[in-house]
């Protein structure tokens, strides 16, 4: 195990910790005392019926979703119990600098989506005793998580929405994850996963931040220089103040982590490869909520799926920022529709 002083209770807190015990993933391995780093906020009802959980995207923690959370936004805990819980290998929950050996570091096993699945699924109904939900919600790699939550427990979730991400990657995200992956594997310092500190990777981190940059956000927003919407004022400043200040204080291993589970991504390993099959098991109403200038998930891949979901809307987010808008920088021009289809979703009977 390893130090990383990014994650920390001062950065990400206050956030608890669930010990699943010996958490046996899909593919076999088991990681001993496994544990969930969550938040909650606002209080469960006597029926237990207004729980929602939102799902962390790549390299994100609870802390950046908790943005999407207030009295003035859809996700209300004046009305709703809400649960935001870490992606296992998201440097919060079990992840390779804080897992003991042997399976720490470059020894971590492959996650895949269905095991964070499943892990939230134990600490819903073990320790909150929650047997349905009202919503349940994630952007990116989130909304990966949310479209298995709604095809693996039919009858726990009344409510999805999956935004800007799909259920099954495609293979131009696939080229996508391995070119991120190859740009930290490919620094001489990452030694396997076998570091001593993450700066020591630091050359293999800039270059994979640079390359969100190419495909985080749209043509249109470096021709409209709206970098500016991220409080800087030049496009080198964007990559060095914003892009490279959020990735190379993260740990390598975690990206590469969460880089190859978001890779693997397919709903369908369910129903045998028959993503139609898998689609047909979900009972919630769904809102599938694509960003119109996403070059990862773009509005023509996501309705692609949505088209075979029964019960289904396709409602798009319109940003100049393409993937990223999902960080908000536009204010209450994204904030408002993320809201206005949020609480359509929640007033809608199921």
């Amino acid at each position: 195990m390893i130090d990383n002083n990014f994650y920390t209770q001062e950065n990400h807190g206050p956030y608890e910790i669930y010990n699943l015990g010996d958490f046996e993933l899909e593919d076999g391995c088991i990681i001993p005392d496994c544990k969930l780093a969550y938040v909650t906020f606002g209080e469960l009802n006597e029926a237990k019926d207004n729980a929602i959980l939102v799902l962390t995207w790549y390299s994100g923690t609870n802390k950046i979703m908790e943005t999407y959370i207030g009295n003035e936004n859809a996700l209300n805990p004046d009305h709703y119990f809400i649960i935001i819980v870490n992606q296992i290998g998201n440097g919060l929950s079990s992840s390779p600098h804080n897992t003991p050996a042997p399976l720490n570091m470059g020894n971590f096993p492959e996650v895949r989506i269905s095991d964070d699945v499943r892990a939230q699924h134990k600490l819903l109904t073990e320790h909150f005793d929650i047997k349905q939900l009202a919503l349940v919600v994630g952007a990116s790699m989130g909304a990966q998580q949310t479209y298995d939550w709604a095809v693996r427990y039919p009858d726990m979730v009344k409510r999805a929405a999956p935004i800007a991400g799909t259920a099954k990657n495609t293979p131009h995200n696939i080229l996508f994850t391995d070119t991120l992956m190859e740009a930290i594997t490919s620094d001489p310092n990452w030694n396997n996963g076998n570091y001593r500190s993450c700066t020591e990777v630091v050359n293999g981190l800039k270059r994979h931040a640079k390359i969100w940059g190419v495909m985080g956000c749209s043509t249109e927003f470096y021709k409209q220089e709206a970098w500016r919407l991220f409080g800087v004022d030049s496009l080198d400043k964007f990559l060095s103040d914003f892009l490279e200040t959020n990735y190379k204080v993260k740990d390598p291993n975690a990206l590469l982590c969460m880089g190859w589970k978001w890779k693997q991504n397919n709903v369908s390993r369910i129903t045998s490869g028959n993503l139609k099959e898998a689609f047909n098991r979900i009972k919630a109403k769904v809102y599938v909520m694509p960003i119109d200038e996403d070059m990862f998930f773009p509005p023509k891949d996501c309705e692609e799926e949505q088209k075979m979901i029964p019960n289904s809307e396709l409602r798009v987010i319109h940003s100049i920022c393409g993937h990223y808008a999902l960080f908000g920088a536009e204010g209450t021009d994204y904030m408002n529709q993320i809201n206005n289809h949020l609480n359509q979703l929640l007033a809608t009977s199921v």
